[in-house]
């Protein structure tokens, strides 16, 4: 497989998960093995890029922030958004067990993938995955809030949403919902705000700058345990999107319906228990997330190492 059409496919795939409340893009980025190269370029900002800038070396600056890496990524991206936001739409509307058990598949496979990355499985590494599902729990269990839309709200929001998305676990959309700015932006959106839109966008890119530097030092000089925080994040976060839940009420929260007094039970415990939909078909759907991202790391790895044979 051609490096730049495996670097498209990742987008592809990034973009699939961003859409689903509770998914992380992050995620998919390290089970594909672009996660590090993403923080990378996206850090790209220091007194070497502002000396190229300077000197009007645009192909060094191009080359300085992997461009052409980014510029594949994101057409990726928008393809998967435009191509397949109205399929899992459709499924979060009238499948949503379903879709939540193929994506408890993904999220389960790619946290067994990622503890390959730990060599030796050491006590640091276990308080870490330990301190990673507290704070994905916790970030799951939050609840919805309505607050005053401010300038400096905007930006905040801009900032926390974008960190969000950068790392494994944690969806950006989920937390814009969870601070009550997925109502605004969405409209600010669809209305064309560009205002609102520049606020949120440079809160965006002050986030960044800032979260993708520290998230590079992470992986840099601490890597097995930043891993081992990841996968607990990754763990933590499934009760987000657990499949088998009941539901006491509803609230329109931003313009969203957002579900309340929800309990997290067993399949058979949940109202209206029917074995074949509510447990057969779910764990198939768990089965098949866990085939798919086991064969795209297989088919990602093979050509990988194919092209190290080649290169020999």
């Amino acid at each position: 497989m051609n490096k730049w059409v495996k670097i498209y496919f990742s987008g592809i795939f990034m973009g699939a998960a961003d859409i689903v409340p509770g998914v992380s893009g992050g995620t998919i980025a390290f089970i594909l093995g672009v996660y590090e190269r993403l923080i990378s370029a996206l850090s790209g900002v220091n007194k070497k890029s502002i000396q190229l800038l300077f000197k009007g070396d645009i192909k060094g600056l191009w080359k300085h922030f992997d461009a052409s890496f980014l510029l594949v990524l994101g057409v990726g991206i928008l393809t998967s958004l435009i191509a397949l936001s109205g399929a899992i739409s459709f499924a979060l509307e009238f499948y949503p067990r379903y879709l939540a058990s193929f994506f408890l598949g993904l999220i389960l496979a790619s946290a067994a993938l990622l503890s390959k990355d730990l060599p030796k499985l050491q006590i640091k590494h276990l308080i870490m995955i330990l301190l990673g599902c507290c704070f994905g729990l916790l970030v799951s269990l939050l609840s919805p809030t309505n607050i005053n839309v401010t300038p400096l709200m905007v930006i905040l929001s801009g900032m926390i949403a974008i960190c969000a998305m950068l790392l494994p676990g944690i969806s950006g959309s989920f937390i814009l919902l969870m601070l009550g700015m997925y109502g605004p932006v969405l409209l600010a959106i669809k209305n064309l705000e560009l205002s609102v839109l520049a606020l949120f966008a440079s809160g965006a890119l002050l986030g960044l700058l800032t979260f993708s530097k520290l998230l590079k030092y992470l992986m840099t000089y601490f890597r097995e345990i930043t891993i081992s925080f990841l996968i607990g994040v990754m763990l933590g976060s499934l009760l987000k999107i657990w499949p088998w839940k009941n539901i006491g009420q509803w609230t329109n929260i931003d313009g969203k319906d957002v579900p309340e007094n929800v309990m997290y039970v067993m399949p058979w415990n949940i109202n209206d228990y029917q074995m074949s939909s509510d447990l057969v078909y779910p764990l198939c759907f768990v089965l098949l997330g866990i085939f798919i991202i086991k064969a795209i790391n297989n088919i990602f790895l093979l050509n990988d190492t194919n092209d190290i044979d080649t290169k020999r």
